[in-house]
């Protein structure tokens, strides 16, 4: 894999937010929030972290993995794949559509390239994680893997299981995300089911805990996830605290829940667009 530069990777983002609005909007419905929050998270992995392969297999022998728990946040993952040329851009055109591969949430029965799980079920992902990472130990595989989770995932109970499981079993291949942006489909995390001091509790479980304070900044996120795999290979699974705002990006969407999972009209795209510069064409 070729690392992008800083600056390539800010205009990756900036097209990656256009591609998500316009997905979104062209079928009405989706979740447009937690995917622009999300998308220095998933520019900087495919394109500067990730040791990764476009010609996919579902073992991924010898590579990184890629796991994503918050299915709904697949606008975004959809455009990095394909920008990072695991399927054609033109597909993004596809998005939600009936008999389209690229469904709201992940699946699998297609064959998407790039998805190796099922996935919006909330609380699963993790433990899913964490069986490839010790399949990774047991093959002789130094390939890293990697999770990305919701707060108000944190609320589910599987959640918890999977955090005791890994250190227990040294499971230090691992690096978990939780997208850190205090919202969630019915409101505030906060109001909702108050999620206290998650960097706490994720220490008191046995992990070594990274706290990202700039998830929206391209260098802080890309320096978060390299100082995350220094920390592999003694004895503990990493977890990033990423702080995003939902919605960053587009200045009517940004820190809300209410829109988590609403699209724009046609007024409201344009709108966006206006403030998301177009770098790599759009599909």
């Amino acid at each position: 894999m070729e690392k992008l530069s800083t600056e390539q990777l800010k205009k990756t983002a900036s097209q990656v937010r256009r591609d998500i609005v316009r997905m979104v909007h062209d079928v009405q419905s989706g979740h447009p929030g937690a995917s622009l929050g999300c998308t220095e998270f998933f520019v900087a992995l495919y394109f500067n972290q990730l040791n990764h392969n476009k010609d996919f297999s579902i073992e991924g022998k010898g590579e990184d993995l890629f796991f994503l728990s918050n299915g709904h946040i697949s606008p975004v993952w959809y455009s990095v794949l394909a920008r990072s040329g695991y399927f054609n851009i033109d597909e993004l055109k596809t998005f939600r559509k009936i008999n389209s591969r690229l469904q709201g949430h992940p699946a699998t029965e297609e064959g998407l390239p790039g998805i190796r799980i099922a996935s919006g079920s909330l609380g699963q992902g993790l433990s899913v994680a964490i069986g490839a990472a010790q399949a990774k130990k047991i093959d002789g595989d130094d390939g890293v893997v990697y999770a990305l989770m919701g707060d108000g995932e944190q609320q589910e109970g599987q959640i918890w299981e999977a955090a005791m499981y890994a250190p227990h079993h040294k499971v230090d291949n691992l690096i978990a995300t939780i997208d850190f942006n205090g919202q969630q489909i019915d409101g505030p995390t906060d109001a909702v089911m108050n999620l206290k001091d998650l960097k706490a509790k994720w220490e008191a479980f046995g992990w070594e805990v990274i706290d990202t304070l700039k998830g929206n900044d391209m260098e802080s996120v890309v320096s978060s996830l390299e100082y995350a795999r220094t920390l592999l290979g003694k004895g503990k699974p990493v977890l990033n605290l990423l702080h995003t705002d939902m919605g960053y990006g587009v200045d009517f969407m940004v820190g809300t829940h209410k829109w988590h999972g609403v699209a724009p009209n046609d007024e409201q795209l344009k709108d966006a667009l206006g403030q998301l510069e177009e770098t790599l064409g759009d599909y």
